[in-house]
């Protein structure tokens, strides 16, 4: 056991995909993946939020100030945080089709990007988590 603790310990995970599915209607999930893609990028890792489905309306213009849960600060301020710390924000362009938002709504922190790109991330990272 002290073994495989030992080459767990041993690996180094340089990137991490971190894909959010939740909106504003569910705000609770919302902070999860942004306050972990901080942190991985804080330790020196590359860190990505791909945004699909509901969770694409996070990272549209002036929504993300209308997200707070609890005690946290609005989302906004996460998602500054995020992107000071040097996460990439991936926007999937078919959700934005599906869903009637118009890629000029996104903030310019965002990049929309096609389905293709999230099997191009997953193959490149050491760890995928999804939200």
């Amino acid at each position: 056991m002290r073994k495989m603790i030992e080459e767990c310990n041993s690996v180094s995970v340089k990137k991490k995909t971190y894909v959010q599915t939740s909106g504003a209607g569910n705000p609770e999930p919302a902070y999860a993946p942004l306050i972990a893609a901080t942190k991985a990028a804080m330790m020196n890792m590359d860190a990505y939020v791909y945004f699909v489905i509901k969770g694409i309306g996070q990272v549209k213009k002036d929504e993300a100030e209308k997200i707070k849960c609890g005690t946290f600060p609005a989302l906004k301020d996460v998602l500054n945080r995020a992107a000071k710390a040097g996460v990439k924000f991936m926007v999937r362009e078919q959700n934005c089709n599906l869903l009637g938002v118009p890629s000029r709504d996104f903030t310019p922190k965002a990049k929309v990007v096609g389905a293709a790109t999230l099997s191009d991330l997953c193959l490149g990272v050491d760890t995928v988590l999804c939200f």
